[in-house]
């Protein structure tokens, strides 16, 4: 069975940093894409950007380039998203995705499997 567990979001700061980590198990995704979401309240899920097998070729949302960046660590099976100075407006439940169906280098890709999520809150 296939899961993708978010960890690391939690309070804080306008201005300030965090790491999210995603740890997949049931299958190594070492030649897959894979993939931050968010969902702020009361909004669609938003694309925040996407990090190939090898790692070499990642693409983000205009919104998110400069701020956000996306690794992996195959040997871990893992994902993550390095997010710096942070705005209230990054406050959202983020989610990993993995294994691209289609729709690299867009704005709307589709993934496979999904994570549950990790809540990110930014205060002023």
């Amino acid at each position: 069975q296939v899961q993708l567990v978010e960890s690391g979001g939690g309070l804080v700061q306008a201005g300030g940093s965090l790491r999210l980590s995603c740890a997949a198990s049931g299958r190594t995704f070492s030649t897959n894409t894979m993939a931050w979401f968010r969902q702020a309240p009361g909004k669609e899920r938003e694309f925040v950007g996407s990090i190939s097998g090898s790692g070499r070729n990642t693409y983000y949302t205009d919104s998110m380039k400069g701020r956000f960046t996306i690794s992996r660590d195959n040997a871990e099976n893992a994902l993550y998203l390095q997010m710096n100075s942070l705005k209230p407006e990054d406050t959202a439940i983020y989610y990993c995705a993995a294994d691209l169906i289609t729709g690299w280098g867009t704005g709307y890709p589709q993934f496979r499997y999904w994570g549950q999520g990790t809540l990110v809150t930014v205060s002023e």
